[in-house]
């Protein structure tokens, strides 16, 4: 597992709580709008496992929780073991939250069954009939390999007792309400869905998607609320 970035302290990673974020390289999509592409494509340098988890031990009384991101986490099989040893600092008070696309069910479902995680949040990217364009993916391989495991995922998260969200980065070139209604039905029934209004970056792919206005996303987010408990719009003023 390699460890491409520790963010010391967030108000923003893990809602309601005070968090380090640690970001694992490594990503099995190619989204054309991630704005973590230095860290997929694994550019940064390593930090390593035992300078984490001394970082943690030493701020473990200031922090409540810790946020798993990246990239993709759970491509890592040392993933699990690592959770398991930021559970034991403090006497098990620090909160894991993880971020995940939803291709490793398997895992997602070990780390819930075993407690491991607190909090999810499961990136829902698209539409089925869409999926392969927002993960810059072949569409045969997408709708006989990924689609599969996505729904998966969706249906452990939505059924397990644990916190949770959903949530979607839209803009304009690969999303629509057709789109948006797509969403909601591969979601149905969650808790809980945030609309995200996508933000250039350096790392960006494709500097060619451009950012819905805000009442168009608050559209989105009325379309979304058809088909779960709470829909909102995050990281708009």
């Amino acid at each position: 597992m390699r460890i491409k970035g520790l963010q010391k302290t967030t108000l923003l990673d893990y809602p309601g709580h005070v968090a380090a974020t640690i970001f694992i390289g490594g990503c099995n999509f190619l989204c054309p709008f991630c704005h973590n592409m230095n860290i997929v494509n694994e550019d940064e340098s390593d930090i390593s496992r035992d300078e984490v988890i001394n970082f943690l031990k030493k701020r473990a009384s200031l922090l409540d929780g810790v946020c798993i991101t990246g990239g993709e986490p759970t491509l890592n099989d040392e993933l699990v073991d690592f959770i398991r040893e930021i559970k034991g600092i403090n006497g098990g008070k620090l909160l894991v939250k993880l971020d995940t696309n939803g291709t490793n069910p398997e895992m997602i479902s070990m780390l819930i069954n075993e407690r491991l995680i607190d909090y999810i949040a499961m990136d829902v990217k698209s539409s089925k009939d869409r999926y392969y364009e927002a993960i810059g993916l072949s569409r045969d391989y997408v709708e006989e390999e990924i689609i599969k495991k996505v729904e998966r995922s969706i249906e452990i998260i939505i059924n397990s007792n644990i916190e949770y969200e959903f949530r979607t980065t839209v803009m304009k070139k690969l999303h629509d309400e057709r789109t948006i209604e797509g969403i909601g039905k591969l979601i149905s029934g969650a808790k809980r869905h945030y609309i995200q209004s996508f933000v250039d970056s350096e790392y960006v792919k494709d500097h060619t998607l451009k950012p819905y206005e805000k009442e168009k996303l608050y559209r989105f987010s009325e379309i979304i609320g058809e088909s779960v408990l709470n829909a909102n719009v995050r990281g708009v003023d």
